[in-house]
């Protein structure tokens, strides 16, 4: 695809921003048709159960692991270009802001990317959490909160002035990402057969892991044939919520695809529910209480910013192109969630 002539008619920005708002588009119209969230598996998991939650999260996550390491071996996207690869990474924020965010998300009843989804279909508890994420992810970026996730961040970085790509550390051979995603989604479909999970809701959660690739795909393409520098990324929710604040906060904001990407999961989330007749204004009521909902939401914010991504941007997105920090990061997003779930309601275990 040659976006030479799209690029001279838009400029660079408007192009990524075109391409965040498509990317994130996709992923909000499949995240809100197949209730993709990890804080739901993780509490399912939590309470011994490999029920439609993980099924539903295990085929996402593998969706977005196929695509990206099929383009990768089919020479169409390299990983090593993509920022995260890029820099440096952090093991020690992995580990503390995975635990924090994973916490977090089982306190504000979703993740942020499912608290992004829900506000566009008028939770007004998830606008509310949303805010709070936003601010304190920015905080955290370059507020009053910088100077501790610098420090907590530098405790130890990976080394080579990198982040670790696990197939090379490992040692594996070519196509082993690619047999991972692929074990992975079969172990996903058994689970979806198991539980009567019908074909729809497997292919919208295909779906998001489809956008994951997409975004990969497309800023991929565009760093190819940009003058300025252009980021290749893809879906994640810390630092875009962040900047998307700024950019109604800030006059000399620019768009980018960071706007995009939040502003299309937004509008995709929001057809996708007007669509399904889902769309209805939904107070504080609720099993969570909104104490709870906004500390986890600060949570969150703080721990995505330190581990270098939320569950979307390290869990999948990172996670599809095999970033050690991001594989780490994952990890104790699941044990910081589990770890809470049981602190709240571990009574329930002795009866289920």
């Amino acid at each position: 695809m040659d976006l030479i002539p799209l690029v001279d008619m838009l400029g660079e920005g408007p192009t990524a921003t075109l391409f965040g708002l498509l990317t994130g588009g996709v992923f909000g119209v499949a995240a809100q048709r197949s209730r993709f969230c990890l804080r739901a598996a993780v509490v399912e998991f939590a309470h011994g159960a490999l029920g439609d939650k993980v099924a539903v999260w295990l085929l996402t996550f593998s969706t977005a692991l196929v695509w990206v390491q099929a383009a990768q071996l089919l020479g169409l996207f390299d990983a090593a270009n993509a920022r995260m690869m890029a820099v440096p990474g952090s093991w020690s924020g992995a580990v503390l802001g995975g635990l924090v965010f994973g916490a977090g998300m089982v306190l504000a009843n979703g993740c942020s990317g499912r608290l992004l989804v829900l506000a566009a279909t008028g939770n007004l508890r998830s606008v509310i959490s949303g805010l709070i994420f936003a601010v304190v992810a920015q905080m955290s970026l370059s507020g009053i909160l910088a100077p501790l996730r610098d420090r907590l961040a530098g405790l130890w970085i990976t080394s080579g002035g990198r982040n670790m790509d696990l197939a090379a550390a490992l040692h594996l051979p070519r196509g082993a990402g690619l047999a991972l995603g692929l074990a992975i989604a079969a172990l996903a479909l058994h689970l979806a057969r198991r539980h009567r999970i019908g074909a729809a809701r497997l292919v919208f959660a295909s779906g998001v892991g489809f956008a994951v690739a997409l975004g990969w795909g497309l800023t991929h393409a565009l760093a190819n044939v940009a003058f300025e520098p252009v980021q290749v990324e893809s879906a994640t929710f810390t630092g875009p919520s962040a900047r998307t604040l700024m950019f109604f906060l800030d006059a000399g904001a620019v768009l980018d695809f960071d706007v995009g990407l939040v502003a299309g999961v937004f509008l995709g989330a929001l057809l996708a529910a007007a669509a399904a007749g889902e769309l209805r204004l939904q107070g504080f009521d609720g099993p969570t209480p909104l104490r709870n909902a906004m500390i986890g939401a600060a949570m969150m914010g703080f721990g995505g910013m330190l581990a270098g991504g939320c569950a979307i941007g390290a869990g999948v997105t990172g996670g599809s192109i095999l970033a050690g920090t991001a594989w780490l990061a994952l990890c104790a997003m699941w044990a910081g969630g589990i770890a809470m779930e049981l602190a709240l309601n571990g009574r329930r275990l002795v009866t289920a």
